[in-house]
């Protein structure tokens, strides 16, 4: 099977895949840690799912923290025995063409995104991923990868306001069932939630305008099982596209 491995800020999920299927997933805190550290902590996450580091014939991953990638590559080849291949970082082939100004500056994420939601759901796309920060990458009609936005992220948002009134307390990122809050906490739930919604809506119609009005709407990450179903524009949710997505370059290479 091939360990696909996402690396982001807050935390890193690993996906077992048996081809394009996800038969275990696992997440753990993007903190700094030794190789043997990661290593033991893999080969724990493994055994617990009924898997044998033998199981593991293949590593790919795309990361947006590379201060942690030694560690990780280190530790694939040490424990599993298996090189890890980067999205980004190492020459691979995609299939998809970057057509914005400096193809570098996008993340690896955003890039893997977009080849898994195309391959799924077909071009022109828009997709929306819903973690540390929000971000809505576009696909047009050729199959060519023509930029996005990068927004504030739920938890940001939700840590900015804290921080900044002092009688406001943390709250629990849930949906309620009104708009209208009776409460405190309900206020700033339907603030933080709908309004967050609110504002993917309005930059998805704003991207359909210029992209193309009949694109789909594919939404990932930590939060899209929480906003998908609030969104107006939001027509599918993937919470592991990012795995897909890794799958398939690795299919794409060999």
């Amino acid at each position: 099977m091939l360990l696909a491995v996402d690396v982001r800020n807050d935390v890193t999920v690993l996906g077992l895949m048996d081809g394009d299927v996800v038969a275990h997933t696992m997440r753990i805190t993007t903190t700094p840690r030794t190789t043997d550290e990661l290593g033991l902590l893999l080969l724990g996450l493994l055994g617990h799912r009924g898997a044998r580091p033998s199981d593991v014939d293949g590593a790919i991953a795309c990361s947006v923290v590379p201060d942690r990638n030694y560690s990780l590559d280190k530790a694939l080849r040490r424990y599993l025995d298996v090189p890890c291949r980067f999205v980004g970082r190492d020459k691979l082939k995609t299939g998809m063409r970057l057509r914005i100004d400096n193809p570098r500056e996008v993340g690896a994420d955003r890039v893997v995104n977009a080849v898994g939601a195309a391959a799924r759901w077909g071009a022109p796309v828009v997709v929306v991923d819903l973690g540390t920060a929000t971000t809505i990458d576009c696909v047009d009609g050729r199959g060519d990868y023509v930029g996005g936005v990068i927004a504030q992220g739920l938890r940001a948002s939700e840590e900015a306001l804290v921080a900044t009134a002092a009688q406001l307390p943390r709250v629990e990122l849930t949906c309620p069932t009104t708009v209208i809050g009776r409460s405190t906490v309900h206020s700033m739930q339907s603030g933080l939630i709908y309004g967050h919604a609110g504002m993917v809506d309005a930059l998805v119609d704003r991207c359909r305008v210029e992209l193309a009005p009949e694109a789909r709407v594919v939404a990932t990450g930590s939060f899209a099982t929480l906003l998908g179903p609030v969104s107006t524009r939001i027509q599918e949710v993937d919470p592991w596209l990012t795995l897909h997505g890794l799958a398939l370059i690795a299919a794409r290479n060999g």
